[in-house]
């Protein structure tokens, strides 16, 4: 049986492993140490989906964590002409997996902010 890789899902392998048990030699069954090994990648497959799917939550709630952090903070950022500009964040959410702070009615990448300000000095 081939070995699982990150492009082979859940419902792929257990088709995958239906077949190969309906399509058997009956003469030579496949081995149980051979079956438990395959359960076996198929459970360590299924804890990894949970796991990744459980990290993406949590890198997430991160992330929305850092956007509410900077909400009511003045930062500065560069536009797409590589000019400087000061704001105030008023929000933050997430687009494509990447934070965005709302400053002075527009949506600027957590990527194009070069620095959070201090504000006694503005």
């Amino acid at each position: 049986m081939a070995a699982i890789t990150s492009d082979l899902g859940r419902d792929q392998f257990l088709q995958l492993l239906v077949a190969q048990l309906q399509n058997q030699d009956p003469m030579e069954p496949v081995g149980q140490q051979e079956f438990i090994q395959q359960l076996s990648q198929f459970s360590m497959l299924e804890g990894i989906e949970k796991l990744n799917t459980s990290f993406e939550s949590w890198m997430k709630i991160q992330t929305l964590t850092q956007g509410a952090d900077l909400t009511g903070r003045m930062v500065e950022y560069v536009d797409s002409n590589g000019d400087k500009h000061q704001g105030v964040v008023d929000s933050a959410s997430i687009k494509d997996g990447v934070l965005h702070l709302r400053i002075d009615d527009q949506d600027i990448s957590i990527d194009a902010v070069t620095a959070v300000l201090d504000p006694s000095t503005h």
